[in-house]
């Protein structure tokens, strides 16, 4: 496992690292497992946020990372979600931030996280009242740091110029070869302002590990076949877009990757990014997933990665699910 530092923080996380976003439902011992098969390997950075489950994603992990030094990995949350049916208790508003925090802490059992993360822009509170809410997390000492998702560049260059140019170490969008959104804009305000990214996603809901077969309905037990699948997944799963995924065989099987693992090493190609976020339904996934850390890509492979997907993948500053332009400030 290699590391890399997470923006100018001097915080190092794994290349390769854990989410874990829905816990309601899902063995605990089989988040236990691939916990442990996480720290076997390497993997040092955990993510998550207190939406995932209203909180059980947290709890869950709560009870397994105390069997490890808090020392030994880097954790991170997030804040803004709805947390209950009651439609105000959501979003970046001092009072919700205030809350959030101290309840997310109780329910992953530390003093601190290592880095908490605003899920996505809140437009309905003055951008004010949201940056001096996060700072007074990290003045308290209940975060090291502060990130953000799904944000705009717009959103960004107002949050630091409130805040200051430390205010972020930390972005976490989507990214993977068949969405690169963040390389129009993000990634250059990123190295811009010493901003690093974990990126979420980077094997498309699964469709990059070559599961989802053309003209194949999806396998029994799949994301795509059950209950969690997103409206997002659509167009991922489009005959064009397996096609094109399917392309991408051949490209793997040549340098000897698995799919998923010429996924993570390709979006580990670039400098910008600090980790990717992996999911795992078992231990040999972690496994398998923490290999593409090591490798790097030639630019000939890179170059047949283009070829086979073509004009599928998504390119240009696009907005991602549940985010929203525009910012709202005190007295404008």
């Amino acid at each position: 496992m290699r590391y890399r530092e997470l923006g100018g923080s001097g915080v190092e996380v794994s290349e390769i690292s854990l989410g874990l976003v829905y816990a309601v439902g899902v063995d605990t011992d089989l988040i236990r497992r691939c916990t442990e098969a996480a720290f076997d390997v390497g993997i040092t950075f955990f993510n998550t946020a207190n939406a995932y489950g209203r909180g059980a994603a947290e709890a869950a992990w709560g009870e397994i990372l105390t069997r490890h030094r808090r020392d030994s990995y880097v954790l991170a949350t997030k804040v803004w979600g709805q947390m209950s049916d009651d439609e105000s208790d959501r979003g970046l508003s001092a009072a919700q931030i205030a809350k959030q925090i101290d309840a997310s802490l109780r329910r992953l059992r530390v003093d601190h996280v290592d880095l908490y993360q605003a899920h996505r822009f809140d437009v309905t509170v003055p951008l004010e009242e949201t940056v001096a809410a996060l700072q007074e997390v990290v003045r308290q000492g209940k975060a090291r740091y502060l990130g953000f998702s799904e944000w705009t560049t717009e959103q960004v260059e107002a949050a630091i110029e409130i805040g200051g140019p430390d205010l972020f170490v930390s972005s976490q969008p989507q990214y993977s070869m068949l969405w690169r959104a963040p390389e129009a804009e993000l990634f250059a305000l990123g190295a811009r302002h010493r901003i690093s990214h974990v990126v979420w996603s980077p094997l498309a809901e699964g469709v990059l590990t070559g599961k989802y077969r053309p003209g194949q309905a999806p396998p029994p037990g799949s994301r795509a076949a059950g209950g969690l699948r997103s409206g997002s997944m659509d167009p991922l799963l489009s005959e064009r877009t397996l096609a094109a995924v399917e392309r991408l065989r051949p490209v793997a099987d040549a340098v000897g990757l698995t799919m998923p693992q010429l996924a993570l090493a390709w979006v580990l190609r670039r400098a910008e990014v600090a980790s990717a976020i992996t999911g795992a339904s078992r231990p040999e996934q972690v496994h398998a997933n923490a290999a593409a850390s090591s490798v790097v890509l030639g630019e000939d492979v890179l170059a047949a990665v283009d070829d086979a997907l073509g004009d599928v993948p998504v390119t240009g500053p696009v907005l991602a699910p549940l985010a929203e332009a525009g910012v709202r400030r005190r007295g404008r």
